[in-house]
């Protein structure tokens, strides 16, 4: 991600319809946005990142953004992403979740990959399955930025390395 596309994810990272079951969004101003943008760029110029943030295009379209997140040990990947509105419905994210994947079990050698949602988030398990996670479970303590009250979250996974992806 980088401040080329700072118009375009505010639209989708400011949108309360777009971002209404995620925990860090929606944001709530430009600065917010900017914020995240230059802290995701001060992360690629580590030798070992926590977050890797990508820019999700369609042709020449910026039409989301991926996340591919480290455990302390480099050994386990989270995945998040979020996709504008007007592109919902359409395979991008899991194509492009497929390629972190992909890209990170080969460049990293990751071999365990988790996402997880706001229980309600009906797009994002289908996100998840269709990459062959396997559900793990449903835990509370789930706080979204824009809902009230403690929501309840699902957790999926899968592992490369033939281990069983439940636990």
């Amino acid at each position: 991600m980088c401040m080329k596309y700072f118009d375009t994810a505010c639209d989708y990272a400011m949108s309360a319809e777009n971002a209404k079951l995620m925990v860090f969004l929606p944001k709530t101003d430009r600065e917010e946005v900017k914020s995240f943008i230059l802290e995701a760029e001060k992360q690629w110029k580590l030798e070992q990142p926590d977050i890797c943030e990508f820019a999700l295009l369609l042709g020449d379209k910026h039409i989301g953004g991926l996340t591919m997140y480290f455990e302390g040990d480099y050994t386990r990947g989270e995945l998040g992403w979020i996709i504008h509105r007007d592109y919902w419905g359409n395979g991008y994210a899991v194509e492009a979740a497929q390629g972190l994947i992909d890209f990170f079990a080969k460049k990293m050698k990751l071999r365990r990959f988790i996402a997880h949602c706001d229980a309600e988030n009906a797009a994002s398990v289908r996100v998840m399955e269709k990459l062959g996670m396997s559900y793990v479970e449903t835990h509370g303590g789930r706080y979204n930025r824009s809902t009230v009250g403690e929501r309840q979250e699902k957790l999926y996974e899968i592992r490369l390395d033939g281990g069983n992806n439940n636990g």
